[in-house]
């Protein structure tokens, strides 16, 4: 799911990191917006509402909203930053630190935002640290699907799916059609399953409250055992084959 890049990927691959992570990001974006009334997985409507708060001369509110843009920066650019560091000595474990960095904020944030009585934690910082995190998971994706696959927003998925289905009506070659049905089926599963996070993480929050990002947590630490185990099968696997040739 991580670990394949370049042309040892296939479209399975995305499609496995497409669905778990589009999940996430759906529990992570409806749980942002119920906890702290904020958008945590894009950027996008945080510059209107800078612009809104700059004409009411609300510099203050406008400086949180340019915030927020940046904090998703600063984790995009963490986040590769550690991949390219890492992928220079242990290639194959080059996705481990980003995700296992956005799993702990993830967890803190779930634990402190829980302390109500904490004076210290402030809504606002605990948005900044949510869209951190997004940025860490979708430059990640980014990066290893070849900008194939996004999962923390929405709006270029449709834009792209408008797009290739009108191409359905042009591109009648047996090759192309089915590279526009794959890329179709791509983009429909990740909206499908951002609606189901967000839906179920809805769900989750009347119970859980900002608690519900522990799912997202156990969903991130599924997704890193299950490439270990299938990393180690390979290594095992193949060491058999050695074995049985010599």
């Amino acid at each position: 799911m991580f670990r394949h890049q370049g042309k040892n990927r296939t479209f399975i691959h995305n499609l496995r990191l497409a669905v778990l992570l589009s999940f996430v990001a759906g529990i992570v974006n409806i749980t942002g917006v119920l906890s702290l009334q904020t958008l945590t997985t894009n950027v996008t409507g945080h510059f209107a509402f800078f612009a809104e708060e700059v004409m009411k001369q609300d510099y203050v509110g406008a400086l949180t909203f340019l915030l927020f843009a940046i904090f998703f920066l600063l984790g995009a650019f963490t986040s590769n930053f550690l991949a390219e560091l890492i992928s220079k000595k242990y290639p194959n474990l080059s996705h481990v630190i980003p995700i296992s960095l956005e799993m702990l904020i993830l967890c803190m944030i779930a634990i402190f935002g829980a302390q109500t009585n904490v004076i210290i934690i402030d809504g606002k910082w605990l948005a900044f640290a949510m869209l951190f995190a997004m940025g860490i998971q979708n430059a990640l994706v980014t990066k290893i699907s070849q900008s194939t696959v996004r999962t923390t927003h929405l709006t270029g998925l449709f834009t792209d799916l408008g797009i290739e289905l009108s191409q359905l009506f042009f591109y009648k070659k047996i090759e192309e059609n089915r590279k526009l049905k794959t890329n179709i089926y791509l983009k429909l599963s990740i909206i499908s399953f951002f609606f189901i996070g967000c839906v179920s993480g809805g769900f989750l929050f009347g119970t859980l409250k900002i608690k519900t990002l522990f799912v997202a947590v156990l969903f991130l630490l599924i997704a890193l055992l299950y490439d270990y185990i299938r990393m180690q099968f390979h290594v095992i696997k193949r060491k058999t084959m050695q074995h049985k040739s010599s």
